[in-house]
């Protein structure tokens, strides 16, 4: 009686450890479908972008040639072979001024124009026709400010021929961080931010139409793929850009609020809505990243290229490593 009464209590022990086991397989097994990466384009950027230390080229705290800082810089590549990068400095009035500048080996950069005081967080796009949009964040009343200049000796002189000025629609604090998606004719897409409740930064989506209709709405769906990877914090800056024929993102999350040693650049998939961590790995180690952005170039060496373009905030920071970070990957 002893053996047939410890019988089915060994019988009911281990169907329940084999429903156990075969849960934490089920789980293990999701886990592992979600940990791969969303795309075969974020795959592609993961691949490209992780490893600074394997790059063929890369520049620690980007300055200017007098010497200023060249943060959130985003480069492009001119029609003549020359590289343009747009940034901005915080300076000793207190404001940020951003600014344009050149080079022939993307190490080495010629400032060629400032935008002025309280410019800040600057994109630049070509419009197609021979001429280029810029876009930045201005103050006060932090807004979205789009310029339109005929050619590249009108931007590098600071000449525009169409302003807009947007105004807050989102929020009545701030609308800012923008990105140049498209340029199609009359009608600009654009990306960026606006603070929620005048507290925490979240993404929008906005258009312009012949330097005169402004339309911004939120980016929800973004905002989600972000929060859902941790960040309780800001979600700003964003990049958008074509690898393989697929369409990719890379957009920061703030993992704590007031925290800028918790940045981290995501890519994000726009077909499934899933953005994933990238994990960037520096030559001394530095954990925070914030402002991406990516270019395909043709490289100093005339090769195909992605640059990357990341900010490493001081609190995140390894020694020798703060400050703008431009590096590339042949493809």
């Amino acid at each position: 009686m002893t053996v047939t009464a410890r019988q089915p209590r060994t019988a009911l022990f281990l169907a329940a450890a084999t429903l156990a086991l075969a849960a934490a397989l089920l789980v293990a097994q999701l886990a592992r479908a979600d940990a791969g990466p969303a795309s075969a384009g974020t795959a592609r950027l993961a691949a490209l972008a992780e490893d600074v230390t394997a790059a063929d080229g890369h520049r620690y705290d980007a300055r200017d040639h007098t010497g200023r800082t060249m943060d959130a810089a985003q480069i492009e590549q001119a029609p003549d072979g020359r590289y343009l990068a747009v940034y901005h400095t915080l300076l000793p009035d207190g404001r940020f001024h951003a600014a344009v500048a050149t080079s022939t080996d993307l190490r080495h950069w010629q400032r060629r124009h400032d935008f002025g005081p309280g410019t800040h967080q600057a994109a630049l796009a070509h419009d197609g026709r021979g001429g280029y949009v810029l876009a930045y964040e201005k103050d006060p009343r932090n807004h979205i400010a789009v310029r339109a200049y005929e050619n590249l000796t009108a931007l590098l002189d600071g000449r525009a021929r169409r302003t807009f000025d947007a105004p807050l629609t989102l929020s009545r604090c701030a609308e800012g961080t923008p990105g140049i998606t498209a340029v199609r004719g009359a009608t600009i897409h654009l990306t960026g931010h606006y603070r929620a409740g005048c507290d925490t930064d979240r993404q929008l989506r906005a258009t312009l139409t012949g330097f005169r209709h402004w339309h911004a709405e939120p980016d929800r769906r973004m905002d989600r793929a972000v929060r859902a990877r941790g960040n309780g914090g800001n979600i700003g800056d964003r990049a958008t850009l074509e690898l393989g024929g697929q369409r990719v993102v890379l957009v920061e999350g703030q993992g704590r609020r007031g925290d800028f040693g918790s940045w981290g650049t995501y890519a994000y998939d726009p077909p499934s809505g899933r953005a994933d961590r990238l994990d960037i790995r520096t030559h001394g180690g530095s954990r925070a990243f914030a402002n991406p952005s990516a270019t395909l170039l043709t490289d100093p060496r005339g090769r195909p290229a992605l640059l990357v373009s990341l900010f490493v905030p001081a609190e995140g920071s390894a020694p020798g490593e703060a400050g703008q970070l431009l590096y590339w990957h042949e493809l």
